[in-house]
């Protein structure tokens, strides 16, 4: 069993967003992952789908595993990044804090 893994920094997506779409391809296999993650109408669903081709193909160049090896999402974990603060103004001259949440995401494939 090989492990692989590949690492997205700093998505500018909150991580309750990104987490609902990586709870949902964790466990399949890729082919079935690219399928589910084009069909989804999310927006974190096309930076996960980019990460996982780049899972795919450090396994095939940097692992070298053989193409046409069935490779498995064992692990995806999205963890909170930086935060973007801005603020907004508001009425009597006050202003409200705006936080601007970023996400970094980790994968591991294993061949089975």
């Amino acid at each position: 069993m090989t492990r692989i893994t590949a690492k997205l920094s700093r998505l500018r997506a909150s991580p309750r967003k990104v987490r609902i779409v990586a709870n949902l391809v964790k466990g399949m296999d890729i082919v079935t992952a690219q399928h589910q993650l084009r069909a989804l109408a999310k927006a974190s669903a096309e930076p996960l789908l980019k990460l996982i081709k780049s899972a795919e193909a450090n396994a095939y160049h940097n692992a070298k595993v053989a193409k046409g090896t069935s490779l498995f999402i064992t692990d995806i974990r999205v963890d909170e990044g930086p935060v973007l603060k801005r603020s907004m103004p508001r009425a009597r001259g006050r202003a409200t804090p705006i936080r601007k949440r970023t996400s970094h995401v980790a994968l591991v494939l294993e061949t089975r």
